[in-house]
């Protein structure tokens, strides 16, 4: 037997089809090729393509404190810089999970957070924003009484 069981093995299997069947000379490498192909590709182990989740796992994983990764079950307040250092986006992530459009990438505790410091921060500026010009108009005042 040769080095190669399965170059051996498809030109068994080309050479049975051939004798049965009409196949122009042309075709016959690619036809060797294709039946190379698929044996090697029996010889290896399917992909392993990852089992999409229930509706109540999609339900659990997600709580007030934390959302859970389908990719390796932890949980993370968001989970846009674990999904980019997995090189998927969010809208590869829902697509590889079968997860609906509208799935959180952070949780409800974390965005409630961040949206209060936002507020606090805008309202800060709003306020400085007011009394900038009422304190611009006092130094004037003050500059104007100095001269006098």
């Amino acid at each position: 037997m040769s080095q190669h069981p399965t170059v051996e093995l498809a030109t068994r299997i080309l050479t049975a089809y051939v004798s049965r069947n009409r196949v122009p000379a042309n075709n016959l490498p690619e036809l060797l090729q294709e039946i190379h192909q698929a044996l090697e590709q029996l010889g290896k182990p399917p992909e392993r393509r990852p089992q999409r989740p229930s509706a109540s796992q999609i339900a659990a994983s997600i709580r007030p404190d934390a959302i859970t990764s389908f990719e390796d079950g932890k949980p993370y307040k968001a989970l846009r810089r674990h999904l980019t250092l997995r090189g998927l986006t969010p809208e590869a992530y829902r697509a590889k999970w079968g997860l609906p459009v509208d799935y959180p990438m952070v949780c409800a505790s974390y965005s409630a957070r961040r949206s209060e410091i936002s507020r606090e921060i805008s309202v800060g500026q709003q306020q400085r924003a007011k009394i900038a010009p009422v304190i611009a108009a006092q130094a004037a005042n003050d500059s104007v009484q100095a001269l006098r």
